[in-house]
């Protein structure tokens, strides 16, 4: 892979395929509705007793922790166990596991009974599974590191836990331990829109579905978004974060691989 193949939309609008997301109270209608967008079909099923049956229809998970309690963690436990055995792509989303021992602990719980096939992590997420000095607020990470330092932090996270990492934030980083990628530009606006991130753990799910490379599928889902953002900040200019919300699902909606070609800057650093 030497470029972002945004090919693969046509892909998932052609093969629709069923994204099963365990989501969080904040940010599952987003969620959902920018599955749709892109053309996969969500279910967001969360019941214990039915993980098994979604599994065996789905074509990949996404496993949200945030808004937690024990039963999620059961669900997300029960879901990442069957995805293993299916060898179906599963992106766990660890939302805010600094804010609190318990999160990190049940998460970190997750970790050792099954490896997903990426992480996605903010930078403060990150260095909370590191156990370092995370400085996150809640579940979000106002400490801005510079790209050195987040690069590093994706490097090292992805050996430490054996599988994908993105890092997402203004730059995003993707490494599987060996390689790193650095995606740049969108629109600052997504920090004023909750769930953004959520939402780009989805069009990971959403692109592993279809592209059995699960740093091609990282790669292209953070193009991709990147390139919404600034195509939402055009279609809503100065109108604020409510109608910037609005205007990323129809970006998502209605972008083309064409139109996202040069919409975001993808380097391969090593």
């Amino acid at each position: 892979m030497t470029r972002p193949d945004f090919f693969l939309l046509e892909a998932v609008r052609h093969r629709r395929p069923l994204i099963h997301c365990i989501s969080n109270l904040v940010s599952a209608n987003d969620c959902a509705n920018l599955a749709l967008a892109v053309g996969a079909s969500p279910i967001m099923a969360q019941a214990p007793e039915e993980m098994e049956a979604v599994a065996a229809v789905s074509a990949a998970a996404v496993l949200n922790t945030g808004t937690p309690e024990e039963e999620k963690f059961r669900v997300c436990l029960l879901r990442g166990q069957a995805a293993q055995k299916l060898g179906q792509p599963v992106v766990l989303d660890p939302v805010g596991v600094g804010a609190s021992p318990w999160r990190l602990e049940r998460v970190e719980e997750l970790l050792k009974n099954f490896t997903p096939s990426l992480l996605r992590v903010n930078p403060g997420e990150a260095r909370a599974l590191l156990h370092l000095e995370s400085q996150s607020q809640g579940v979000d990470s106002p400490a801005a590191l510079d790209s050195v330092q987040q690069g590093n932090l994706t490097l090292r996270l992805s050996r430490e836990l054996k599988t994908a990492v993105l890092i997402s934030g203004s730059e995003d980083f993707i490494s599987n331990g060996t390689v790193l990628w650095k995606v740049s530009g969108g629109s600052s606006l997504m920090t004023q829109v909750t769930g953004t991130g959520c939402m780009l753990s989805v069009l990971c799910g959403v692109f592993a579905a279809v592209e059995p490379d699960i740093l091609a599928a990282a790669v292209t889902a953070a193009s991709f978004w990147k390139s919404c953002s600034r195509r939402a900040e055009a279609l809503a200019p100065c109108q604020g974060p409510g109608s910037f919300r609005t205007a990323l699902l129809d970006a998502a909606g209605t972008l083309t691989a064409a139109d996202c070609a040069g919409m975001a800057f993808v380097e391969l650093l090593f």
